[in-house]
């Protein structure tokens, strides 16, 4: 089928109409904008022609549209609320998959607290359950390619249960997009992780792995009808079915995250996923991220946990909500840059809590808000967290910056117009 044609089996309009709205399409990362703009800059799919601009309605042409063309640069224009996470999990299970079967064979009592189900055989409830996985795997990840734009078309565009993959490429631009997470409808049970266990899941709703040159604007990243409150427990453990809302990645680099909305979820983001000294090879000189005008709202932790890289976090709102541990997450060799940020802790909630010592990382935290009040959020941390003492001075100044509001102005200005749906 030719590009021609598939635009039309995509979108059901003519070429000329899908390149509605060009003025938000086409737009790229404004010069100075973060990290993403170092360089050549982030330009996604703003030089495609008419026939690679798509609008998608369905996971099917969605999946269609980022499979055309290579990494030709494309416009993916998303309408409405799109489902990806399939008919059900049932759909998903293999010939044989009983979870019943499997409480019963993995049940603390009887297996123990010691033993991994890594090599249990493929006939095994734990071997149904990889291949039950695999498949819901294969179903709700899409692809990203290089020189692309994936753009919500009004105030409702989005995706349920998707986990979208920007994985290998250069040059990606997502915006004006709301994600409720993916509920992994196979958690792995792993009896050594902490001494009572743990169900472990996947699925970020956005991974950028060892990808370059990535804008995330203006999206709404949540839990939506599936919180974790929602969620069973079993072996006295919650039945964890999410994984990240973004996670960034094994060697990815220059990325900006502007102007989006994180909320009602645990554990959020990741830069940097292992202290490894396998991942310290590939992340050593990379990460580097800047997260701006973003609203944090309703989250238990890592907003983000960093390890390695040089993150810049300027300008964001951090509102907690019941459950909340911390927001910044110093891991190993962290450079974490937090500058002119408002934080609204309920009551209760001390602001030493903000930042969370995982490794020895210096941080430079200057000019932020807590509850209205100027607070130096190391100082605070090192008085109120006994044996977790921060250094100051993360050993970087971040130059990429456009405009930088007054702290105490965040709150407003983010709660007005961060999230999907907001994109001027």
């Amino acid at each position: 089928m030719g590009c021609t044609a598939l635009v039309l089996a995509v979108t059901g309009t003519t070429p000329a109409q899908a390149g509605q709205r060009a003025g938000a399409e086409r737009q790229v990362l404004p010069a100075g904008d973060g990290w993403a703009a170092y360089g050549a800059g982030t330009t996604g799919g703003a030089a495609a022609d008419r026939s690679h601009v798509y609008t998608v309605t369905t996971w099917e042409q969605f999946k269609a549209a980022l499979a055309d063309g290579g990494s030709a640069p494309k416009i993916i224009r998303v309408r409405g609320t799109i489902d990806a996470d399939g008919p059900s999990c049932d759909s998903f299970a293999v010939p044989g998959y009983d979870f019943g079967a499997y409480l019963a064979k993995y049940a603390p009592e009887s297996w123990g607290r010691t033993t991994t189900l890594d090599g249990e055989p493929a006939d095994s409830p734990e071997g149904l359950r990889r291949a039950s996985a695999a498949n819901q795997d294969a179903y709700i990840k899409a692809e990203v390619p290089a020189n692309t734009t994936v753009i919500g078309v009004g105030k409702d565009a989005g995706f349920n249960g998707a986990s979208l993959q920007i994985k290998g490429v250069d040059n990606v631009i997502v915006r004006n997009l709301r994600f409720e997470s993916p509920l992994d409808c196979f958690p792995q049970w792993d009896p050594t992780d902490t001494a009572d266990g743990n169900w472990n899941s996947e699925y970020d709703s956005a991974v950028v792995y060892g990808s370059t040159h990535v804008w995330m604007d203006h999206d709404t990243f949540t839990d939506g009808d599936h919180p974790d409150s929602t969620l069973p427990y079993y072996f006295g453990r919650i039945y964890e079915q999410h994984d990240g809302e973004l996670d960034i990645v094994k060697g990815a680099d220059y990325v900006t995250a502007s102007w989006n909305a994180f909320e009602d979820h645990d554990k959020t983001i990741l830069v940097g996923n292992s202290d490894s000294a396998a991942t310290a090879a590939v992340d050593r000189g990379h990460l580097k991220v800047t997260f701006h005008h973003n609203l944090f709202r309703n989250l238990v932790e890592r907003a983000p946990r960093v390890r390695f890289g040089q993150v810049d976090s300027y300008n964001n709102h951090f509102v907690a909500g019941d459950g909340y541990s911390y927001s910044y997450g110093i891991g190993m060799e962290s450079q974490l840059v937090a500058e002119h940020n408002a934080f609204t802790l309920p009551a209760g909630a001390k602001a030493g809590s903000i930042l969370k010592k995982w490794k020895e990382a210096p941080v430079t935290a200057a000019d932020n808000y807590v509850n209205g009040r100027r607070t130096d959020l190391i100082a605070v941390h090192n008085a109120e967290v006994p044996g977790e003492t921060l250094q100051s001075g993360a050993g970087w100044t971040p130059a990429l910056r456009t405009r930088v509001d007054p702290a105490r102005a965040v709150p407003g200005l983010v709660g007005h117009r961060a999230g999907a749906g907001r994109l001027g």
